[in-house]
């Protein structure tokens, strides 16, 4: 088990291999569907975004509402897939990385190695253990999306594993 600190170094990212478990901590974005298409629209329009994008890790979920003394609710991984036509433009303008659920295209793949970054899958079903390693969340964008906002969140220990890594390998 790796334990990571976030943002992630070129070096480190070099180091990661398919397969290797993961203990992540510091800060990640989080965006689903409708997010990554405002995202993508802002920039297609040539603004700024309310985030900084360079070296963000973007976790594909939306987390459930906190209960009394907890930073988040229970905050799973959704489908990546379903950010296929959005990911490869995002690596290319300086995303980090991403976590998600499942396997993602070959367009993706060939943009993580283009761009020597990597994918984590996190596990479905496991939210509840993700919203503990949960230690701060704070909404940055796109309010009115709820769930589907962007939020900011501070975690500690975040448990995943290499899905992708930079050199186009993969556990799937």
């Amino acid at each position: 088990m790796k334990k990571l600190n976030l943002p992630l170094g070129e070096d480190t990212i070099l180091s990661l291999k398919a397969g290797d478990s993961v203990l992540l901590s510091g800060t990640i974005l989080t965006a689903r569907d409708c997010a990554h298409k405002r995202i993508c629209e802002i920039l297609d329009r040539g603004e700024k975004l309310p985030f900084e994008l360079e070296g963000a890790i973007i976790y594909y979920a939306g987390p459930c509402p906190a209960k009394p003394g907890m930073a988040s609710g229970s905050c799973g991984p959704t489908t990546s897939s379903r950010m296929d036509s959005f990911a490869p433009k995002l690596l290319d303008l300086g995303l980090g990385g991403m976590i998600g659920k499942g396997e993602m295209s070959a367009e993706v793949q060939k943009a993580l190695v283009r761009n020597k970054k990597v994918y984590f899958a996190a596990i479905g079903g496991a939210g509840a253990l993700y919203g503990r390693a949960i230690k701060k969340s704070e909404c940055v964008a796109f309010a009115d999306l709820l769930s589907e906002a962007v939020y900011r969140l501070e975690v500690v220990d975040f448990p995943a594993v290499v899905a992708y890594d930079s050199f186009g390998n993969s556990i799937y």
